[in-house]
């Protein structure tokens, strides 16, 4: 597949920036700062907003949300956050007494503790799979423990802390044979990597806006099987009920909800500022073609790997990992605040226990990326001496 070129305009980043830590934060492009600065405005003439204006925003990102991951849109619910959609499902899902939930080693915090909530109050209990000292792949290790005690599955596309790949068509198949969930955060890899709903069957799906999407922080998406749009929303919000377009109505209560996932959406999703940059966002990744963002990543990641192998640093393979996604496991006598050095250089990237992160994407070019390496051999250089 071609490489996409350079997309460096797309953005407001000093030439002298090097930055490799879009798992972190991605950095907002300049037309979703104008189309959330717009936004904003409009709140400056509150009586030029219409009633109407409160699901046009919503009702025209949704079917782009869904795009990413091959939904259908009326799957696709407005959250703001990771924990949000996390909560929603454990709300949603049938968790028995003694079942398992399977969690990765090293997940992120917000998808533990919310299943740590949940065995606390069904009984439950849950395993942590991944042990870093096994020679099987990760979504082996993950597989392997799947069995007819296994109630759930929560795990992501990669690893954040190393980016290690799961192969989740074959977890959700494996969970499948047991009646068990899968519920995925797509947090660090929706948008920059494939993912389709249809052959994962996932039974609900998490994906904060503003890392890989490059959206505004504090927006983000859930997706919801089919099996559980008619469960149970965390708010009980006006808009989310059949029939609130129409104003003059609203106390004219409704027990019914509004088509498809819509009953999940967070309140006061209808937001001016943050909808609007969300969608200028996600209009230019789907420009881009996230198929041609993966391509294009996994080449530039091919490099960086090498250049990292060179200075003795060990990376997932490339079938193991992200292909957006780098994670090299450094010498134990590392400098502690190598981060801090290198951002002391204007070189960006961030640390996750012994696996220093780099997340480049098409704003970076391979001159950065030399310059990173010749940056980093320089700072290692007391340890590899």
């Amino acid at each position: 597949m071609e490489n996409l070129p350079n997309q460096s305009h797309h953005f407001d980043i000093p030439e002298d920036v090097i930055y490799l830590n879009a798992a972190t934060m991605g950095p907002l492009p300049v037309i979703a700062a104008k189309a959330g600065e717009d936004g904003l405005k409009r709140k400056l003439c509150p009586w030029t907003i219409t009633s109407d204006d409160f699901f046009a925003d919503t009702e025209s990102i949704r079917p782009k949300l869904a795009k990413l991951i091959e939904a259908d849109t009326d799957g696709i619910a407005l959250c703001a956050s990771a924990s949000y959609g996390l909560a929603t499902a454990a709300q949603n899902v049938q968790i028995p007494s003694g079942s398992n939930i399977l969690i990765l080693d090293d997940q992120f915090p917000s998808n533990v503790y919310t299943w740590q909530a949940v065995a606390d109050r069904t009984g439950a209990k849950v395993v942590t799979v991944g042990n870093s000292a096994s020679n099987a792949s990760l979504s082996d290790q993950l597989i392997g423990a799947i069995d007819e005690r296994t109630s759930l599955v929560a795990c992501g596309q990669v690893r954040w802390t190393d980016g290690c790949r799961i192969d989740l068509e074959a977890v959700g198949a494996r969970a499948r044979e047991v009646g068990a969930a899968l519920v995925v955060d797509l947090s660090q890899s929706c948008g920059a990597m494939t993912f389709d709903v249809n052959t994962v069957q996932p039974d609900f799906v998490v994906c904060v806006g503003y890392k890989w999407l490059l959206g505004p922080y504090g927006i983000g998406f859930m997706y919801v099987a089919p099996a559980h749009r008619s469960g149970v929303p965390l708010e009980q919000n006006w808009i989310a009920r059949r029939g609130s377009q129409d104003f003059t109505q609203l106390t004219n209560y409704q027990d019914e909800y509004d088509l498809g996932a819509r009953r999940f959406d967070m309140g006061e999703r209808s937001n001016f500022a943050l909808l609007p940059a969300f969608e200028a966002s996600v209009d230019l990744l789907l420009e881009w073609g996230i198929d041609r963002i993966e391509a294009s990543l996994a080449r530039k990641n091919r490099t960086l790997c090498d250049g990292l192998a060179s200075l003795g640093l060990s990376t997932p393979d490339e079938l193991g990992r992200g292909p957006h996604y780098v994670g090299a496991t450094l010498p134990q006598k590392a400098p502690p605040d190598l981060v801090r050095k290198l951002a002391s250089r204007d070189i960006y990237v961030s640390q996750r226990g012994r696996s220093l992160r780099i997340t480049q994407h098409l704003y970076n070019d391979n001159d950065q990326l030399e310059r990173f390496l010749s940056a980093l051999s320089e700072e290692l250089a007391p340890v590899r001496a």
